[in-house]
């Protein structure tokens, strides 16, 4: 990522054992090259300007949306088109993955809890493909008041009548096909941080017109009225 040549296959060949994705959720600690983390860490977190958004009784946080990481973060938008880690990506789940498109602002964007109470309710991700479409996060930052461990917020999925934590330590990668796994951030309590990169993928990223309308009303209550026309 830092023109050296750098990439998620220096720790995953395409020969090493990756997690099978049986339960539809793999999670992945220390998953990039330390220094391609630190690189992606340090290029993300200089930006300042997130745009808060509210949705009462289920989510409160901010958001940086894929045309502002178009122009502030390259190291961003170079790990989501990189090939050999869609390649990971791919052979985890079994199926060829393509980007998301540039108008979708989830297809890249930085989640970031950084006030008390941020958080999501239990959701599932909504697919406006023709195609499966998967998730993928990387914590970049996660600690406490003091610096002394993870924050307060917890990453939980539900399986049937089961509820299992996801541990989501800096540099884990959590992948998973959100619109079959129902999941929540809990509450961030004052003086905590955590920001995590989300990245979408899909088998097939072509969708209709109607489903190209429903995705840009739901970009609304992310990033507001711009959603229409980006």
């Amino acid at each position: 990522m830092d023109g050296k040549g750098l990439s998620v296959t220096e720790k995953f060949g395409t020969h090493e054992r990756l997690p099978a994705f049986s339960d539809r959720l793999v999670s992945i600690p220390d998953f990039l090259p330390q220094p391609v983390f630190e690189e992606l860490r340090s290029d993300i977190l200089r930006i300042v300007e997130t745009e808060r958004n509210y949705i009462p009784a289920h989510k409160k946080g901010g958001t940086v949306a894929y045309d502002t990481l178009r122009a502030t973060s390259s190291k961003a938008v170079e790990l989501y088109s990189l090939p050999e880690y869609q390649s990971v990506l791919s052979r985890i789940v079994g199926a060829r993955l393509f980007e998301t498109p540039t108008q979708d602002q989830s297809s890249l964007s930085i989640l970031f809890y950084e006030k008390p109470g941020d958080h999501i309710g239990w959701h599932y991700d909504h697919n406006f493909y023709f195609g499966r479409h998967f998730t993928a996060l990387i914590p970049l930052e996660n600690r406490n008041a003091d610096g002394s461990g993870l924050s307060s917020a917890k990453l939980f999925v539900k399986r049937g009548e089961s509820i299992r934590e996801i541990p989501t330590p800096p540099n884990t990668l959590v992948f998973f096909e959100g619109t079959k796994t129902p999941h929540r951030v809990t509450q961030l309590k004052k003086g905590e941080r955590r920001v995590v990169l989300s990245m979408t993928y899909a088998t097939d990223p072509r969708n209709s017109k109607v489903l190209e309308g429903v995705r840009r009303m739901k970009d609304v209550a992310f990033i507001g009225v711009r959603a229409l026309w980006t």
